[in-house]
């Protein structure tokens, strides 16, 4: 099962590595890993993807706390959440495909970047699902590259949340 884990911790050198370094120390595989400031310049919002029971996750989650430099760890797991995936694509796209692949571009509600005499540039935002789709969709017309980021979430607001 995917869990999703936001990590707020410190904006330091080094708190990266030191928390890849505790999953590799403990076989635990990430599946996505997404790190940005915050509004506070002091802390960055590490956002991990792990597959695993929830047993695995609790471990990783209880690892994760133990680190000096972590914060806050929280794991989404049976809470409403956002979760986005932004990824750029550069699709074949010769002049008499243009209008399918502009029209493919329509259907997923997604934004040419950057355009060129015998390609498209794409990004494409919304749930992994969404990314997978469009690159199945864009395969026959000859994919060239992409880049994707990973997972960033965020649990919607709750009414009875305190904040």
């Amino acid at each position: 099962m995917k869990h999703i884990l936001s990590a707020l911790v410190l904006n330091r050198p080094g708190v990266l590595a030191h928390v890849a370094g505790m999953f590799a120390a403990r076989a635990f595989n990430i599946d996505s890993l997404t790190v940005g400031r915050t509004d506070d310049a002091e802390l960055s919002r590490m956002t991990i993807v792990v597959i695993g029971d929830d047993r695995v996750v609790e471990q990783v989650r209880k690892q994760l706390a133990k680190i000096v430099s972590v914060v806050k760890v929280q794991d989404f797991a049976g809470q409403d959440v956002v979760a986005r995936d932004l990824m750029l694509i550069s699709v074949s796209a010769p002049p008499e495909k243009r209008p399918e692949i502009l029209a493919l571009i329509e259907m997923f509600n997604a934004k040419v970047v950057d355009i060129g005499p015998k390609f498209v540039m794409v990004e494409v935002c919304g749930p992994e699902t969404k990314i997978e789709a469009f690159i199945d969709a864009a395969r026959p017309y000859g994919v060239r590259n992409v880049v994707r980021t990973g997972t960033v979430a965020m649990a919607r607001y709750n009414r009875s949340q305190s904040e």
